[in-house]
């Protein structure tokens, strides 16, 4: 009997000790429950946290609730956000955060509900969102004030979270897109864009083309024609050359001058085998032969 009741007792002390003794991780912070309400101090009325290590609590009317203080990220679908032209984008935007005040958080996402918190950080994320886009372009967005942007988001995100117990880390866009009804008509204004432009260019082209073309065939006219003039001009000067040449060789002796310009008309007109002339015995044509003298030897 006795062996039976201390090993009931045993037992007992061992599943006590099992159920008033938890272990709350490095990376956690633990608050307790007193009756389903949050246990706090009584000196300053705060809500008693339990850091890491092992700790003792009442069974059964002690609630220990664990809370994860790592830094954990904010990703929801993208959303359409309307721009200052009343154009609409799809923003697509994450967050880091962490938790700072485990009371504050644990009231403002019913029981500290990581899903709550990351929903109620969207949409005062969001909410900013739509009031910095309104204020600007998408050529603003995209480019020139994209810095002043995010600084603008982290900011609001900060301020418009402390309610939630949290601390906001860092806000970014991962991407802004146009809606695919928009894109395909953007697309294409872009392309009919290229091809005006392209076809001014070729224009131009064409244009310079023919001005070039135009100025080549006025210049080889114009050397042509100085050419044409140079080599009559030239042959001017050989043809009176040529004609002095002539008229001073006859001066010199005319009866041998003419001799020689018969003799190069024989040539000229006998200069083929075919060739036949009917002429007169007492034509001028042979008159150099018509007085030759053959002399008779004894």
């Amino acid at each position: 009997m006795n062996n039976k009741f201390w090993a009931f007792l045993i037992v007992f002390i061992v599943v006590i000790a099992s159920l008033s003794l938890y272990t709350v991780n490095q990376r956690d912070r633990a608050m307790l429950l007193w009756l389903g309400k949050l246990q706090r101090d009584v000196d300053t009325g705060a809500a008693v946290i339990k850091e890491p290590g092992l700790h003792i609590k009442v069974p059964f009317l002690h609630r220990v609730v664990q809370l994860d203080t790592r830094i954990q990220t904010m990703e929801e679908p993208p959303r359409r956000i309307m721009t200052n032209e009343n154009k609409e984008v799809i923003v697509d935007v994450y967050a880091k955060w962490r938790i700072v005040d485990l009371e504050k958080f644990y009231t403002s996402t019913r029981g500290g509900d990581y899903l709550t918190a990351n929903r109620l950080l969207y949409q005062r994320i969001y909410d900013t969102l739509r009031n910095e886009f309104g204020r600007r372009t998408i050529q603003e967005l995209v480019s020139g004030e994209r810095v002043q942007l995010m600084r603008a988001i982290n900011d609001q995100a900060k301020q418009s979270t402390q309610d939630l117990g949290i601390d906001v880390l860092d806000v970014r866009v991962k991407r802004i897109d146009l809606p695919p009804e928009v894109s395909s008509a953007v697309y294409e204004r872009m392309r009919t864009e290229r091809e005006r432009i392209a076809r001014e260019i070729r224009a131009r082209g064409e244009a310079d083309a023919e001005i070039i073309q135009a100025e080549a065939d006025a210049t080889e006219v114009r050397i042509l024609a100085e050419a044409q003039r140079n080599a009559l001009e030239i042959r001017a000067e050989g043809d009176g050359e040529a004609a002095a040449i002539y008229a001073n060789s006859f001066g010199q002796d005319p009866e041998f001058y003419s001799f020689l310009r018969s003799l190069e008309s024989y040539r000229e007109t006998f200069d083929q085998d075919d060739n036949l002339l009917v002429l007169t015995p007492d034509s001028d044509f042979f008159k150099y032969f018509n007085q030759s003298e053959v002399k008779s030897t004894p």
